[in-house]
């Protein structure tokens, strides 16, 4: 069965950290790009961060560049999001996924895992 188990959401102040784990089971975790996306109340989801271990390959979007950094655990199958100098904007529920490559894993992905929430306030 595959599984992508996001963990590590919760409530920070302005200016905190938070990191975010998305573990993976059930499905060859080198052959797939992890990403993590996030959505807002009344806001279109946003890919927030992808890594490909395979290629070395990773993506911010520039509204979390400079302030948060994906790493992947390939021993672990575990992907993580550090999430540094948090702001109120930065607020949603968070899922990581899985798709073939970074560069379509905002048009296709094969895999998502259950969101977890991050709260941020001023």
């Amino acid at each position: 069965e595959v599984q992508l188990q996001a963990s590590g959401g919760g409530l920070a102040q302005a200016g905190e950290s938070l990191r975010l784990s998305c573990a993976a089971s059930g499905f060859t975790f080198d052959d797939y790009a992890i990403g993590w996306f996030r959505q807002a109340p009344g806001k279109e989801q946003e890919e927030v961060s992808c890594i490909s271990s395979s290629l070395g390959s990773t993506y911010y979007a520039d509204s979390v560049k400079g302030r948060f950094t994906i790493s992947s655990d390939n021993a672990k199958n575990t992907v993580y999001l550090q999430m540094n100098s948090l702001k109120p904007e930065d607020t949603a529920v968070y899922y990581c996924a899985a798709a073939p490559g970074c560069a379509v894993i905002a048009r296709t992905t094969d895999y998502w895992g259950q969101g977890t929430q991050v709260t941020v306030s001023s």
